[in-house]
């Protein structure tokens, strides 16, 4: 009876414990409901960042590799440097071609008043040469026109000349038989005899006059020639000079050429020194130097990838959450994440979501209209930014996982 007693007090003790432990447990329960509720995870998640890669841009041999792999490098630093010495002569050549098309410029540009001035000056000068040559015509065909008359008038006197030479020697002849008969004196005859010589000389004299008056004739027919030719001279120079529009529309054309050279020669000579600075490769970015595949000696080719530059201050997380979280998820939630490799919590916050799940992003996306669909749960990228300061240590690098936690409450 008494050991009956004494087990019921225990048993109600018991049963008072494990109410009081159900609800506890209950409360508890309750709390840690909430409390995982009020954020999203995944263990989908690591480091991303950028890879700048350095690349050749010309041609060339390298003469000098100044990095390693692991490097920290500062942008500006010079990472690799290529033989520049076939890049300096064309930068040599380019700087002669374009002083060559300089003084063309200038040439062509001095060409211009020059051409107008002289084609003005031209054009009054055959003017008042065509008027000059048609006074210099009207008067060589006056001196032709006299030298003809001349040329008339000593024909004429040689007609009447040898008109009287013939008749003085039908006197001599008729003279001398009258003589022979001495029907007449010799004095007569002699007469006769001294006018037949006389007249001889008249008509030689007027034909040396007729030969004068015939060199005078072509010597004027010569300067009326000379004088059409130099009005057809005046004429042609005159039309020639009315061309100058059109001269100066050449001329003109030929400077607008000139400056269309020199602005070639300064571009291929901009495109030489651009060649030339090629052959000093720099770092873009400050970072770490990777993958370094070149070394002296080499031949490089444009495109060519020497090593990869990564930077450390421009990182943040790629967390590919399921579709099904996303409910509450938008931009602006905090963050707080840890990293495998370190002990210890980030904080940060979400910037963006992908425009498309990652099956959709992969290289060869899915292809659901087979006839044997099996719905699967898509994950979508979620970038985080961290916030200001967090990696100050550079100790985050990108590939490194990530266990994101996202407060949606």
């Amino acid at each position: 009876m008494a050991d009956t007693l004494t087990k019921k007090p225990k048993q109600r003790r018991t049963r008072i414990l494990m109410a009081v432990g159900l609800v506890v447990l209950a409360v508890g329960g309750y709390f840690l409901w909430r409390y995982f509720g009020t954020y999203e995870s995944t263990d989908d998640a690591e480091v991303d960042g950028h890879f700048n890669a350095i690349s050749a841009r010309i041609n060339g041999q390298v003469t000098d590799v100044l990095v390693e792999d692991e490097q920290v490098v500062k942008q500006g630093d010079v990472l690799v440097k290529i033989d520049p010495r076939d890049y300096q002569v064309a930068v040599e050549k380019a700087q002669a071609d374009l002083a060559d098309a300089q003084a063309g410029l200038v040439s062509s540009r001095t060409d211009v008043p020059i051409t107008s001035t002289n084609t003005s000056s031209t054009l009054e000068s055959a003017q008042s040469g065509r008027v000059d040559a048609t006074a210099g015509l009207l008067g060589a065909q006056k001196q032709l026109d006299a030298a003809g008359a001349r040329l008339d008038t000593a024909e004429a006197q040689v007609r009447e000349a040898e008109a009287n030479l013939k008749k003085a020697a039908d006197d001599e002849q008729r003279y001398k038989l009258l003589v022979a008969k001495e029907e007449i004196s010799q004095q007569i005859y002699d007469q006769a005899v001294q006018t037949t010589a006389a007249d001889k000389a008249t008509v030689n004299a007027r034909k040396a006059a007729v030969n004068e008056a015939q060199q005078n004739v072509k010597v004027a027919q010569a300067g009326v020639e000379q004088a059409q030719a130099k009005i057809k001279q005046a004429e042609a120079t005159v039309k020639s000079a009315l061309t100058w529009p059109e001269q100066m529309t050449v001329i003109r054309a030929r400077a607008k050429s000139a400056e269309a050279k020199v602005a070639q020669a300064q571009a291929a000579l901009d495109q030489a020194r651009l060649n030339l600075s090629y052959c000093t490769i720099t770092a873009p970015v400050s970072g770490v130097a990777s993958k370094k595949t070149v070394e002296t000696g080499q031949n490089l080719s444009p495109g060519q990838q020497l090593m990869v530059v990564v930077p450390l201050d421009d990182i943040w997380i790629t967390a590919n959450f399921k579709e099904t979280q996303l409910k509450k998820m938008k931009v602006g939630q905090k963050v707080k994440f840890s990293v495998d490799a370190f002990g210890r919590e980030y904080q940060g916050q979400v910037t963006g979501f992908a425009g498309a799940s990652g099956s959709r992003l992969s290289l060869l996306p899915p292809e659901n209209a087979t006839g044997n669909y099996v719905k699967v749960v898509q994950r979508v990228p979620v970038r985080i930014d961290l916030d200001r300061g967090q990696n100050d240590d550079h100790r985050l690098r990108p590939g490194l996982s990530v266990d994101p936690k996202v407060y949606v409450e």
